[in-house]
């Protein structure tokens, strides 16, 4: 009896993490100092302001740089990989491993030629749409069952330059209007970590 109550006690004294209450937002982008301000980086972007937001600063680490953040008791990490795109998928999985977060809990901010400037969509799968950073987390993690944060770049761009396009930096007006939408976008994040991605979709998207 002594044996078993002592057992009791040890358990009870034992902190129970709740992988729940654990998020990684993850920004996509390419690392350098000629990358920052281009429409493939807007998954860095978007995590950069909202880590401003909450006063929070990122710190070098394995794989890409990192913070947490607190939305009501729930951890949320910004995590910008520093494998280049086509690598992300390596960097995503460390960190999912690192702090036990389970697939649900995961957001993949992205860019999307698809959509008009500053749209904005959240879905819980979809393919890769050749993507080189979408392609990495979706071979790694073997699912593309998990959830991704589209942001609107549009498609203006003249046949053949798509990569200078997407690698090409914001213009003028695009600059100008890109605070709000980093702000909208830092808003989506919060919606999903707090009330979850089917009222995130409902809120956010199209917008």
């Amino acid at each position: 009896m002594k044996n078993w109550l002592k057992f009791l006690y040890k358990k009870r004294q034992t902190p129970q993490i709740d992988t729940m209450k654990k998020f990684l937002i993850i920004g996509l982008g390419n690392i350098g100092a000629e990358y920052v301000n281009t429409r493939h980086n807007i998954g860095f972007k978007v995590v950069d302001h909202l880590a401003k937001k909450e006063n929070s600063e990122f710190q070098t680490s394995k794989l890409g740089t990192i913070c947490e953040i607190k939305f009501k008791g729930k951890s949320v990490f910004l995590l910008k990989p520093n494998t280049y795109m086509n690598l992300s998928g390596k960097a995503v999985k460390y960190w999912m491993d690192k702090e036990n977060i389970p697939l649900e809990n995961i957001l993949v901010i992205t860019d999307d030629l698809n959509l008009p400037f500053g749209t904005l969509r959240i879905k819980p799968k979809g393919s890769d749409g050749g993507h080189n950073g979408l392609k990495s987390i979706q071979q790694t993690l073997n699912t593309s069952e998990y959830p991704r944060f589209r942001f609107g770049i549009s498609d203006e761009f003249k046949k053949g330059k798509q990569v200078d396009y997407v690698l090409g930096e914001w213009t003028d007006d695009e600059k100008m209007l890109l605070a709000e939408r980093l702000e909208v976008s830092a808003e989506a994040i919060r919606s999903f970590v707090l009330t979850g991605l089917g009222n995130a979709m409902t809120a956010f998207n199209g917008k």
